[in-house]
């Protein structure tokens, strides 16, 4: 029974071969010194494996973490914070863009167009996968589509997904754990948008000494 523990499932789920613990505490949202605790626990009980990185070495009870959490999920409607967690258990290539690429390059310091009773998440996927996924957030109990927003207002549930296909290999960054598009494509993006971005492209020049003029009063409120 000491390993029925959510930190457990997650590590166990999150883990893609040769991850770092920091990488791991990264994407799970959890204090690295709990995450390399449970590490060592996990390794003990030859659930993993510590080579150069980490691996899963016992499958079998990856799949038995991963049907409680998807029963769960079913059942309790996960939080705003679970869902950048659980894509991570998918075992699939995935790339926070559109709005969560200007949250992730902005470390959370950017939000715009969502809210505690409507919160979609937009992934870039490959297009062989988009049907993996849905059945993947299916399993979970979470409402998902491809390219267009869900109304808000028809939903039981706050986090729901929005699925980008490319055609392209993906080739994300990391930022603060997460997998996200580059920043000259976030950014793009924005100045296609500029009237929602404005000072987040303030934010972006500053931080990463880019050449874009812009203002920190958003121009919506302009008069």
């Amino acid at each position: 029974m000491e390993y029925n523990d959510e930190t457990a499932a997650k590590i166990m789920l999150a883990i893609r071969p040769g991850d770092s613990i920091r990488r791991i505490a990264q994407k799970i949202d959890a204090s690295y010194s709990w995450v390399y605790d449970w590490i060592e626990r996990l390794d003990d009980a030859d659930f993993i494996r510590r080579d150069g990185g980490v691996y899963v070495e016992n499958y079998a009870i990856r799949d038995r973490y991963f049907d409680l959490m998807a029963a769960i999920s079913q059942s309790v409607s996960p939080s705003i914070d679970d869902g950048y967690v659980i894509p991570h258990f998918a075992e699939m290539s995935f790339a926070y863009t559109k709005i969560d690429s200007v949250y992730v390059w902005t470390h959370g310091g950017y939000q715009i167009a969502r809210g505690h009773d409507d919160y979609p998440i937009f992934l870039k996927v490959r297009d062989q996968d988009v049907e993996r996924w849905t059945a993947f957030f299916d399993e979970f109990g979470i409402l998902n589509s491809v390219e267009e927003r869900l109304d808000g207002s028809t939903l039981d549930s706050t986090v729901s997904y929005v699925l980008f296909p490319s055609a392209d290999e993906l080739e994300p960054e990391w930022v603060d754990g997460n997998p996200v598009i580059s920043l000259d494509e976030t950014i793009s993006h924005m100045m296609d948008n500029r009237v929602n971005y404005e000072p987040a492209l303030e934010m972006i020049a500053t931080e990463y000494d880019r050449d874009i003029e812009a203002s920190h009063e958003d121009p919506r409120l302009k008069s």
